[in-house]
């Protein structure tokens, strides 16, 4: 069955033969440029985004009406039931505007939220089913306020081709299918969650099975007519406070006053140098955009394009640069708004260069420690939780204006709760279960009111004449930055489309252990990378990355082949 959202669309680029058939490190010919673009997870998801296009839509349009599409047939990883980072950058600018629509904890919240009885940290397979870890979502009133802003058609028209997916349903994709027996059994707990997703004995639905979920339309509908306030207070509230108050497991605190005080933010932008470009992304609570900042700042001085792709020296240092960026991630990163975020120094050229010292092209640093950027108070990392699971679009349209959007909610299903036809997330397990290590507070502490840190890393990359050549984001909790900085290195040090740059194999750092992605490339390396003094490990990331970039006669798209995404042009 071909959905009608995408009948009669071109692919310019990614082909859906390419996502079902091209192993990793693999494209197809690039085709003719496109005068705009529009890259997601799912091809009904970028069609709703083109169809904005064509109806005289911005960027904002087209990215709005792809996360609200996203919402629907991409509902394990994102949507409004979650929260989203985006920035944007409006044609002819060179700073992006940046836009927070993270989750917030109930103002009831406390540091002890995720602590037993005796005061140690809930395993995360109990703590996040449930009421407890769903924080008020922050999409919509995050879209709200950018279309505000740099919208051109009218704010309902936003809705329209999600409206028709939820109404007049969506066939189930293998990712989704898989997703759906992975997470029966929690599912099968949820009411709601389980009529949609499940069959009626329980056993989960699979690929080419068609759902419809008209509570979603129905949902749409009033947020397209009432805007934020359809959806942060009156039934909607109503409707999602009692889901979490109510869980049959874990049961939240939240109020509707919770929900009516939410309201989305503008941000400043983190930006950097990486050779001659300018590489921006989002600032607290992200700390995934100081990360990515971090990493390409401390490879300055390293000649990764003379090394090339292929040697394990280059990633060898992109490594080492990793392990130090997410040591300073774990300890400082947090809601600005609560902590004090040290940005400034973090991204500070002369302390990146003073941590890019500490990198050797032949052997290991013993363990990557925090450094003490100027400004910031001496904090101790505590071990991150984050999941993989999320979203990221980006787009292009005619007249230059680019936007990049990542959008979440947490885990595989998020909380597994739905209200009004949605995924409600997960996205408070984010905070560091652990409120204080060594005497001293964790800034990513839960506290009542607050945003999660976040790994999401939106990235805009301007050439030295201030003009947008790259956007890239990705998906898959604390592997985003790395996913985003390896992009960005892939394209500009050596060369690759973006395409190619997004289907190269990752190199990941937990704690003081590379993981390598699976598959023949990294195997060929592993034996040097020991050599060197890592302790590696094989494991199938889950990897999910989304792009485009400019080049002669227009945009060109990338999306991952480990994925089911697509770009689509005009």
């Amino acid at each position: 069955m071909v959905d009608p959202t995408i009948r009669g669309l071109r692919v310019k680029h990614l082909a859906i033969a390419v996502v079902l058939l091209a192993p990793a490190g693999l494209a197809a010919k690039a085709p003719n440029p496109a005068q705009a673009m529009v890259s997601a997870a799912d091809p009904r998801a970028a069609a709703a985004g083109v169809e904005m296009l064509r109806a005289g839509g911005s960027a904002m349009d087209a990215v709005a009406a792809t996360v609200l599409a996203l919402t629907v047939v991409e509902p394990q990883s994102s949507g409004i039931g979650g929260g989203g980072l985006l920035v944007y950058q409006k044609t002819g600018g060179r700073v992006p505007a940046t836009f927070d629509g993270r989750e917030k904890a109930p103002m009831a919240a406390t540091e002890a939220l995720f602590l037993d009885a005796a005061g140690k940290p809930l395993p995360r397979g109990v703590a996040i089913p449930g009421g407890k870890s769903v924080g008020v979502p922050g999409n919509v009133a995050m879209l709200k306020l950018a279309h505000a802003k740099y919208g051109k058609l009218p704010w309902a028209t936003l809705f329209g081709p999600a409206t028709r997916l939820a109404r007049g349903g969506y066939d189930v994709t293998p990712r989704l299918a898989s997703a759906i027996a992975g997470s029966a059994t929690t599912l099968a707990r949820q009411p709601a969650a389980a009529a949609l997703f499940l069959h009626a004995d329980g056993t989960p639905k699979t690929a080419g099975e068609h759902i419809v979920n008209e509570a979603l339309a129905l949902t749409f509908e009033a947020v397209a007519a009432g805007g934020p306030a359809a959806f942060y207070a009156g039934a909607n509230a109503a409707a999602l406070v009692a889901a979490v108050d109510h869980a049959p497991t874990n049961p939240s605190t939240m109020t509707i006053a919770d929900m009516a005080a939410y309201r989305a933010k503008e941000r400043a932008p983190v930006c950097g140098a990486y050779r001659t470009y300018r590489v921006c992304s989002m600032g607290p609570p992200s700390a995934g955009g100081t990360a990515v900042v971090a990493m390409l700042g401390q490879l300055q001085g390293f000649d990764l394009a003379a090394l090339g792709k292929d040697s394990p020296v280059a990633w060898h240092l992109f490594a080492e640069s990793e392990r130090l960026a997410f040591a300073d991630r774990a300890a400082y990163g947090g809601d600005r708004d609560f902590v004090d975020v040290p940005v400034a120094g973090l991204t500070d050229p002369a302390y990146l260069r003073a941590r890019a010292k500490l990198i050797s092209a032949t052997g290991v640093i013993a363990h990557a420690v925090p450094g003490q950027p100027k400004g910031a108070k001496p904090r101790i990392a505590p071990e991150s939780g984050e999941i993989p699971s999320t979203s990221d679009i980006a787009v292009a349209d005619a007249a230059g204006n680019v936007a990049s959007l990542t959008s979440t909610v947490e885990g595989g299903f998020g909380s597994s709760l739905v209200a009004g036809g949605y995924i409600l997330n997960n996205e408070l397990t984010d905070f560091d279960f652990v409120p204080e290590v060594g005497g001293a507070k964790v800034a990513n502490r839960v506290e009542g009111g607050k945003r999660p840190r976040s790994s999401m890393s939106p990235a805009i990359v301007y050439d030295k004449n201030g003009k947008v050549v790259l956007a890239v984001g990705a998906a898959g909790g604390p592997t985003i930055p790395a996913q985003v900085a390896k992009a960005i290195v892939a394209v500009i040090d050596w060369h690759l489309s973006v395409q190619d740059a997004i289907a190269l194999p990752l190199i990941f750092t937990n704690d003081d252990t590379l993981v390598l992605e699976k598959g023949p490339f990294f195997a060929a390396m592993e034996t040097a990378l020991r050599a060197m003094g890592h302790a590696t490990v094989q494991y199938p990331l889950g990897l999910k990355a989304n792009g485009i970039e400019r080049v002669r006669g227009g945009w060109r798209g990338g999306a991952d082949p480990r994925s089911e995404g697509v770009a689509l042009g005009l």
